[in-house]
């Protein structure tokens, strides 16, 4: 689940992508806008002027995505019932290690945690305690959870987000920083800007969610087997890359390309053709 960014090169880079941290260095390349799939995109992409963060002015490519991937699809995430196989939930990560959110896992989530509080579904029917409306989604999702709504497994769904819209710029020359910025930490507290990159079909790789937050109010928010969920105000977006968005293979072996950070720098899978970190 974890992401490089920059092959090695004349420009040094740290950073900790999504919740890893990683070195990587990188040459000035600059971006390719066909590596983008058109699906993915609300207009073409345009060349503008713009304003760095260093305070100089260059070019920037103008990209504006609905974060609705074309490539692969979104979902599920909460399975229905504790019978239910991997098939019908996303996957949760913990400690590094990817679970699949099945039946079994919601049922075992009290064992799993060590907290006898956890309790998420019916012990009658079986049926798992999961949101059903945007009014839920909203109301689960919120860092200041209420008490009704503990122990729910959050699904916000596509159709709750359909006139969402992200608009990019990014440098069609990356330029090295001054300093070096590090990423990490959980959720809120994370460093570094919130919204790290975008993915080639669109979608924006997003900092780590607030997993914190989330299991302290005794809920679970999945991600499906992409990596990403739904919230009502950033629409669907990645926490993770599991290696099912479109790649650009590297001719010399090195891990695929996957996408673009925010200055123009690319994002690297975390393995090589052979599996190699």
């Amino acid at each position: 689940m974890q992401i490089s960014t920059a092959k090695f090169g004349l420009n040094c880079l740290a950073l900790a992508f999504i919740s890893s941290g990683l070195f990587a260095c990188s040459s000035e390349v600059s971006v390719q806008p066909s590596h983008f799939l058109s699906d993915g995109l609300v207009e073409p992409i345009s060349k503008v002027s713009c304003s760095l963060s260093d305070g100089t002015t260059g070019e920037c490519y103008k990209i504006v995505t609905e974060n609705k991937p074309s490539d692969v699809g979104m979902g599920p995430w909460c399975p229905t019932n504790i019978a239910d196989d991997a098939s019908k939930g996303g996957i949760w990560l913990e400690d590094g290690e990817v679970h699949d959110v099945d039946g079994e896992f919601v049922k075992n989530l009290a064992e799993f945690y060590g907290d006898s509080n956890w309790n998420m579904y019916n012990k009658t029917t079986g049926e798992i305690i999961k949101t059903s409306t945007l009014e839920d989604c909203v109301a689960a999702a919120d860092p200041r959870v209420g008490d009704e709504y503990r122990n729910y497994c959050v699904e916000c769904l596509p159709e709750y987000v359909e006139d969402l819209t992200d608009t990019f710029y990014i440098p069609v020359t990356p330029k090295a920083a001054a300093s070096i910025t590090k990423f990490g930490g959980p959720g809120p507290q994370s460093r570094g800007p919130s919204v790290r990159g975008i993915a080639f079909n669109g979608v924006r790789f997003d900092a780590p969610a607030p997993v914190s937050n989330i299991l302290a109010a005794y809920t679970l928010a999945p991600f499906d087997d992409a990596g990403g969920h739904i919230n009502s105000h950033e629409g669907y977006h990645y926490h993770a890359a599991t290696g099912l968005t479109t790649k650009i293979t590297q001719d010399d072996g090195h891990a695929p390309m996957i996408g673009y950070a925010l200055d123009g720098y690319a994002i690297y899978a975390n393995t090589d053709a052979d599996g190699n970190e």
